[in-house]
């Protein structure tokens, strides 16, 4: 990706999500239509020894495979605080992308893994984790939703959420 001040915009979005006690978010969240999201899963370490230094950005990624199961687990995001949901996704992932410094990479993920890229992946094309509920948990979510989109949150950070 051949984009002015690239390491410094993957930095600036860490430090943004590890302000707001996420573990990823997409440029789309941050107001730029570019094709990267930061990942870093190394807090949750204690819990899954394989997630110890977990830090990776992806650029222009592409989800090549989505296959397993189908499991349900609850979901919140940095763009609508306070809204947490279960969500179904599948439970492995292959996945190619670039890292900062152009290299291409095609990667296998399973479990919380694949779940957490799947998700910041979505926001790359506009879809966000409630998108994935039925018709009437989002008709239920409605109220909450316009008003976050109104500024109407208790987030510690600013919130930027696509028009409802």
């Amino acid at each position: 990706m051949d984009y002015p001040g690239l390491a410094d915009l993957i930095e600036n979005m860490f430090e943004t999500m590890y302000n707001a006690d996420g573990v990823g978010l997409a440029a789309p969240q941050v107001g730029l239509n570019i094709r990267l999201f930061v990942v870093d899963l190394s807090p949750l370490g204690k819990e899954e020894p394989s997630l110890v230094g977990f830090r990776k950005a992806f650029i222009n990624a592409r989800i090549v495979e989505r296959s397993g199961e189908e499991e349900l687990m609850e979901e919140g995001c940095l763009s609508i605080p306070g809204i947490h949901e279960e969500v179904h996704r599948k439970n492995y992932i292959r996945i190619q992308y670039l890292d900062p410094e152009g290299v291409a990479h095609e990667e296998e993920y399973t479990g919380y893994t694949a779940r957490v890229l799947q998700h910041e992946y979505d926001h790359l094309d506009g879809i966000m984790f409630v998108d994935h509920c039925s018709p009437l948990k989002r008709r239920l979510l409605k109220r909450k939703l316009t008003d976050i989109s109104k500024g109407i949150t208790s987030a510690t950070y600013k919130v930027r959420i696509p028009k409802l």
